[in-house]
């Protein structure tokens, strides 16, 4: 895997200072780590800091909240990016899971403080608390519509919430385990969950009723994806006609990210195996790039490409670092991934060199989120972190 450049947590902070000094350093495997500081010499005519590297790193272009950092040795490049904005009073304690409205305006998140919250996405304002779940609410997500939301707790419940008055509107009861993620398909009215208890089940909203267990695994089901699939890949035909309820389920593929290192592909109208990946350790997350182009997290840090029609060998394996992958997300033409070292970062095709989303310091961000050109991530800190990317 290539070298990887790292930077001090609050560099945007301590650069701010004449003199200011932060750390760098530039991790290649099975080679010592070069260490190395950047220093402000002062403001340039732009008000923009004048930022010296040490030996081995070279500055690039230096703006209020970014500096591009180069390793010319390793022949890696970073751009660091520091927040647009923090938000500190959404939450009391960690913050594990959140998301963005379809048009940006309203956030969703949930916290180990036992509440779950819709906030104003441009200034953090709570607008909503939405009460009803026993213990922790573990995930929550926005419909296409932006105006409802479904979480899943540890109760073993899925619940669907109205934005606008904070009414739960419909409870689906069945998992026998806490649930740890769920999916939307399509405009949403079906949605799927997965859980604890090895199940991945498919409900339908309007009549708030099971519609079956899309798969049954002899362990937690940590995450879960859903995508439309290539046409050239053989779904399996379901063993009894669907019911009229289910609506746009045909020729999609559900991914399921399992806690005993498997990756699993099933076919969501047909409940039949479509492919069983093994990966290094246990899987947190994944996700579609495309119909055909697949990522997956693992617990020790390596985050898989596969493609859905050939899952023998992975296409590519980006490891950064040996914390957790805990969110993927696509992003235009590529993707964002969060670890449990407080790592967070952009990875595009066209780029030659990898965005990193500073400021979490060593605290897990549990998930990002993105509105356009807004990255937000939640952090086991408390803090929700909102970035504003320039043009990529």
């Amino acid at each position: 895997m290539a070298a990887t450049l790292r930077i001090q947590s609050d560099w945007s902070q301590a650069l701010r200072r004449d003199e200011g000094e932060a750390w760098l350093s530039c991790r290649s495997p099975g080679k010592p780590t070069l260490y190395g500081s950047l220093t402000r010499r002062g403001l340039s005519t732009e008000g923009v800091p004048d930022i010296a590297a040490s030996e081995g790193f070279v500055v690039g272009e230096v703006t209020k909240k970014s500096i591009l950092i180069s390793c010319p040795h390793e022949n890696v490049s970073t751009k660091f990016l520091a927040p647009y904005t923090t938000f500190c009073r959404i939450h009391q304690k960690s913050i594990t899971c959140l998301d963005i409205s379809s048009g940006g305006g309203l956030g969703v998140s949930t916290s180990t403080d036992g509440t779950m919250k819709i906030w104003q996405a441009a200034n953090g304002e709570i607008r909503r608390l939405l009460e009803g779940h026993v213990y922790d609410v573990n995930c929550c997500r926005f419909f296409p519509s932006g105006l409802v939301v479904l979480s899943g707790g540890m109760d073993a419940q899925l619940k669907i919430w109205s934005a606008e008055d904070a009414s739960c509107v419909v409870t689906f009861k069945g998992h026998k385990g806490g649930i740890l993620d769920t999916a939307i398909v399509d405009r949403g009215r079906n949605v799927l969950s997965c859980s604890r208890d090895g199940t991945a089940r498919l409900w339908d909203c309007g009549k708030s009723a099971c519609l079956g267990v899309i798969a049954d695994c002899d362990s937690p089901v940590n995450g879960i994806a859903v995508g439309a699939a290539d046409n050239s890949l053989n779904l399996g035909m379901p063993e009894k006609a669907p019911s009229e309820r289910e609506i746009g389920t045909e020729g999609k593929i559900l991914l399921l990210a399992r806690e005993d290192k498997k990756l699993q592909g099933v076919g969501l109208q047909s409940r039949q195996p479509v492919f069983l990946f093994v990966g290094s350790d246990a899987f947190n997350c994944c996700t579609f790039l495309s119909s055909t182009y697949i990522l997956a997290g693992t617990q020790d840090g390596n985050i898989y490409q596969l493609d859905v029609r050939n899952t023998n060998a992975p296409i590519q394996v980006i490891h950064r670092s040996g914390a957790p992958v805990l969110s993927l997300l696509p992003y235009r033409d590529g993707f964002i991934a969060s670890q449990g070292d407080g790592t967070c970062f952009i990875i595009q095709q066209d780029l030659d060199y990898v965005l990193d989303l500073t400021e979490a310091d060593c605290d897990p961000v549990y998930k990002v989120a993105s509105w356009e050109k807004q990255i937000y991530t939640c952090c086991r800190d408390g803090i929700v972190r909102r970035y504003q990317l320039s043009d990529l």
